[in-house]
């Protein structure tokens, strides 16, 4: 499948109402940078419920070498999806304090190919005064409904929470603040 090929299917996943715009991406860059870098689009921000969808690219796949990837999703990118709106949850879940991940444990159960696009969910399964666990789940999005299809992975995320915030990092929580009351 070439990059036109790729572009284009992913245009026709995407309800009209969450195209990329530049307004989106710049929400993006400013939220996370790693999942800017990939293309993710948040859709859902708040300290109970995030999601958003990654258009699987070339970048997000796996590569035996540069010019020649298996074009299928990278794990680690699984994992990072993961990671990162467990992490955005719970800050938010703590009141914008320091949180800080201990442990990822990630499940793959089916793949998704180059020119799909993942869909992702993450909710809080325990928000404690000292730790929090999140449940992030991947589906494969159908290209004819632009609905979950079948979930590709499931992860657990525990976060330590409540962590003192240093000073210089006392507003680490404004981006969050400002795109959760806008989504």
């Amino acid at each position: 499948m070439d990059d036109a090929t790729v572009a284009s299917r992913q245009r026709q996943q995407q309800p009209a109402s969450l195209a990329t715009t530049k307004d989106s991406r710049a929400m993006m860059a400013e939220l996370d940078a790693p999942l800017h870098a990939l293309g993710f689009e948040m859709e859902e921000l708040s300290p109970s419920r995030l999601t958003g969808r990654l258009p699987v690219t070339r970048i997000c796949c796996q590569a035996s070498t540069p010019a020649l990837p298996f074009k299928v999703l990278h794990g680690g990118v699984s994992a990072l999806v993961a990671e990162a709106l467990a992490s955005m949850g719970a800050h938010m879940a703590s009141g914008y304090s320091r949180v800080a991940g201990v442990q990822l444990s990630i499940n793959h159960f089916r793949s998704a190919a180059l020119g799909d696009t993942v869909l992702a969910q993450a909710v809080p399964v325990h928000v404690g005064r000292s730790t929090q666990v999140w449940e992030v789940k991947l589906w494969k999005m159908d290209p004819s409904t632009g609905e979950k299809g079948p979930q590709i992975a499931e992860s657990r995320v525990t976060l330590l929470s409540n962590l003192p915030l240093p000073e210089e990092h006392k507003r680490a929580g404004d981006a969050l603040k400002k795109y959760a009351s806008k989504l």
